[in-house]
């Protein structure tokens, strides 16, 4: 007895013509082409989670480095007096208290200079 495929073709395609939706043109209407579509924005898609990270790290310490500026101190310096502090801060926490209270920050950044002299 020979296997038909008819059933869980259609279901394959199906499936990839939903992931296309909404895409241009023959992109969501063209199995074929839809295949190769959805195949280059899951591939985007999986790069692009990992460059959110980046982006996002790189945003953080531009904003603490502007901070710190106001307060006559570079980054670098400033996590260094951190750590030697033993104030164990993220970035993430960091950028947002700069930008929410600055008060806060700049007494981050006078316990940063006690611990550097």
């Amino acid at each position: 007895m020979r296997i038909k495929r008819s059933v869980n073709a259609l279901k394959k395609r199906r499936a990839i013509l939903k992931q296309a939706k909404g895409y241009r043109g023959s992109k969501s209407k063209l199995y074929r082409i839809a295949r190769e579509a959805v195949m280059k924005s899951g591939n985007y898609a999986y790069v692009g989670r990992r460059l959110k990270k980046r982006d996002f790290r790189r945003l953080w310490i531009a904003r603490i480095n502007a901070a710190c500026r106001l307060n006559d101190m570079s980054y670098s310096r400033f996590m260094n007096g951190l750590k030697k502090a033993n104030i164990s801060l993220n970035r993430k926490v960091l950028a947002e208290l700069a930008i929410s209270n600055p008060s806060e920050f700049s007494s981050l950044v006078a316990t940063a200079k006690q611990a550097l002299a």
